[in-house]
């Protein structure tokens, strides 16, 4: 549905914990297309940041209070993992004209496609937050491999790796919570390969819980081939006290490697503002390289533009560019997670071409 505005897009913001506060929040007050008038929680001191943050907003202490007043163009879901299911069906109901739901659309591959298939009886328009396809570093390991600079890629090597041994709330719950590594940092990294190398056509996995405090998976590995002939080695780990690499791309005429996570998250978490100069931008020290035989040469990090999203979404609202991330897309990452998973309790590797 294209979407006819007069002014600035409202935005009703329904959960103002870590990803509504401290991603979504700032980076929809970046955009010069739309502004945070509404947001949703029951807990006063996130209430309270959200009236400090926000001029005007108004605050409810649930969603239905928010669509009587029928007064937003768009809802952005930042809920559990478990919420985004039924936080969906009630935006659909909610007489909006869009909707962004972060990352993973759903804790099950079944729920994504109860998601997909109500949205697609409306003409409401869904675009589901993959923001790391605006990674610094993921945008340069693209260039590099558009500029051929390696020449046929081989193998993909992505980490996302942490060290945090305590207690990390739902996040740590268990799966019917949309808790584990597999759903909160596997998404980022099955949506950058396949938007690197195209579908897969199998997967192998392994999911390990190594504490007892969390309910589910917290050390994952995935190996994707894909269509192209490429292997995707994906990690992602609480249990990695070195966790420097990021990214390892080998080519027939070289390599390009990359240290350190994209910069964004800690220049947002650190309250720098995204209009401020000098955000999404890494110091030299933090480049990645690319090594060809004996030779070896700096690749200038491109700067991080999460940003990008809400401006890409706001002109796909209007009628003026594609869905930055479109619902099967985010449908896809979905059944690969839904076949790791398979494959971990097997220990066989799962054929994903569809019959």
């Amino acid at each position: 549905m294209t979407l006819e505005i007069s002014g600035q897009i409202r935005v009703l913001l329904v959960g103002y914990g870590f990803a509504g506060a401290w991603i979504h929040a700032p980076l929809i007050n970046a955009s010069p297309m739309m502004r945070v008038t509404g947001v949703v929680t029951r807990n006063a001191d996130r209430a309270s940041l959200a009236r400090k943050r926000h001029k005007d907003v108004s605050i409810y202490p649930d969603a239905d209070s928010a669509y009587a007043q029928d007064d937003f163009d768009v809802v952005v879901i930042a809920t559990p993992n478990h919420r985004h299911e039924p936080d969906v069906l009630q935006a659909l109901d909610g007489n909006v004209r869009g909707i962004v739901l972060d990352k993973p659309i759903a804790p099950t591959l079944g729920s994504a496609q109860k998601i997909v298939e109500a949205v697609e009886t409306t003409d409401v328009s869904l675009s589901v937050f993959h923001n790391r396809r605006w990674d610094g570093d993921f945008l340069t390991v693209r260039r590099v491999i558009e500029k051929n600079l390696l020449g046929t890629i081989h193998r993909f090597t992505s980490r996302f790796d942490r060290w945090d041994t305590g207690p990390t709330g739902w996040r740590g719950g268990s799966r019917s919570q949309g808790g584990g590594v597999l759903l909160d940092l596997g998404p980022h990294l099955i949506d950058q390969a396949l938007w690197l190398f195209g579908p897969a056509t199998q997967i192998y996995a392994e999911l390990d819980s190594r504490t007892d405090f969390r309910k589910t998976d917290d050390d994952v590995f995935l190996a994707l081939t894909h269509q192209s002939g490429v292997r995707s080695h994906l990690y992602a780990s609480m249990w990695q006290a070195s966790h420097d690499l990021r990214f390892h791309v080998s080519g027939a005429a070289g390599s390009f490697i990359k240290t350190g996570k994209d910069i964004q998250e800690e220049q947002l978490l650190a309250g720098d503002l995204v209009t401020s100069k000098g955000f999404g931008v890494e110091p030299r020290e933090r480049w990645g390289y690319v090594q060809q035989s004996i030779d070896s040469r700096d690749i200038e990090t491109i700067p991080g533009a999460w940003e990008n999203f809400y401006d890409d979404f706001c002109n796909y609202l209007c009628g003026e560019a594609p869905n930055p991330v479109p619902l099967l897309d985010a449908l896809e990452t979905m059944r690969i997670i839904d076949a790791a998973e398979e494959s971990a309790e097997s220990q066989k590797i799962i054929n994903l071409e569809r019959k």
